[in-house]
């Protein structure tokens, strides 16, 4: 694990700053490490991918040995560090092979030369408005809990009676875990602090919903409203039924707020109702990215060039 927190990809998060949670409490950084042994290739796959706050900046993996951004705003970062995607590139590898150590010494530890085994990595660093500070780092093993970093003990938490060989092991390298304590304190701090600078401009960005409301027949008699609100930043939404103006949850049920590629989210809600109703209810819609909250209706086939659906979008705000 020595040298884990070195930051192998911490320009890279810079570079695509970093929309993030605008208005938010804290701010964070995140670097999630996944390494899986695969035993019908015989061979270990690595990949790593940042965040920032809630948007997925880049990722680098074993197939393509190369550091990939997922959002575009680097302009800043590139005139700063000409060479930052090369050099970072290259720290990304050497995690990869320290990862890839990490797995095999736990599958020798339990004796498993057979099956697909995971070893998983997430540490990163937050900040509130306030300037408090919090760090954290968690291992994980096939799935499960493995081991905890604790800062104020410079020592390492077994989750299992396994994972104290490995505890033992770890809380021996006293400078090793000194470093890291130090890393998630300070280092990390300091670079989550250079990304949103960084990013001042971008920590604006909002990008309003696309609501459209269809209708679906059910055998019983009923028929199904259904709401979906796409493309959407940030991901805080407020999405309702409205009947004749009031807010209506029965029979009403819900999806959760998934992202996109592109860093944007998407959601849906729907309602049971009555055909003789269907005018009567209206999908009500807030979110950051509106100048005001939208109530969207279904349209009778025809009325909006033969569709089936209303679509509203609100221009962005940038």
């Amino acid at each position: 694990m020595t040298h884990l927190w070195r930051g192998s990809l911490l320009l890279v998060a810079a570079a695509f700053l970093l929309e993030g949670c605008f208005g938010s409490s804290w701010h964070s950084l995140r670097y999630f490490y996944t390494t899986i042994w695969d035993p019908v290739r015989d061979v270990s796959d690595f990949i790593a991918v940042i965040y920032v706050d809630d948007l997925f900046v880049g990722y680098y993996n074993s197939t393509m040995k190369r550091v990939v951004p997922q959002v575009s705003r680097i302009r800043k970062v590139e005139e700063d560090n000409p060479h930052f995607l090369d050099r970072y590139t290259n720290l990304a590898m050497l995690d990869e092979l320290r990862q890839k150590m990490h797995l095999k010494d736990q599958r020798h530890l339990y004796n498993q030369s057979r099956g697909l085994h995971t070893w998983q990595c997430t540490f990163g660093c937050e900040l509130s408005q306030d300037r408090y500070k919090r760090g954290f780092s968690h291992i994980g093993y096939n799935g499960e809990d493995y081991l905890s970093f604790d800062k104020e003990t410079l020592t390492w938490t077994a989750a299992t009676v396994p994972a104290q060989v490995t505890k033992r092991k770890w809380d021996a390298n006293l400078a090793r875990n000194r470093y890291i304590k130090s890393y998630l304190e300070e280092v990390c701090i300091e670079w989550l602090q250079k990304f949103l600078d960084y990013g001042e401009e971008s920590l604006l960005w909002r990008e309003p919903p696309t609501v459209r409301v269809t209708l679906k027949a059910s055998y019983d008699g009923l028929e199904t409203l259904v709401c979906r609100a796409h493309g959407f930043y940030p991901k805080e939404i407020d999405a309702t039924w409205r009947k004749d103006g009031e807010v209506w949850e029965q029979e009403t049920f819900r999806g959760g707020v998934v992202p996109n590629s592109d860093g944007t989210y998407h959601t849906w809600l729907s309602v049971k109702i009555h055909p003789e109703d269907r005018f009567r209810y209206q999908c009500h819609v807030e979110h950051d990215g509106l100048p005001e909250p939208l109530d969207v209706a279904w349209e009778e086939p025809g009325k909006r060039r033969g569709s089936y659906q209303a679509a509203h979008k609100a221009p962005s705000n940038l």
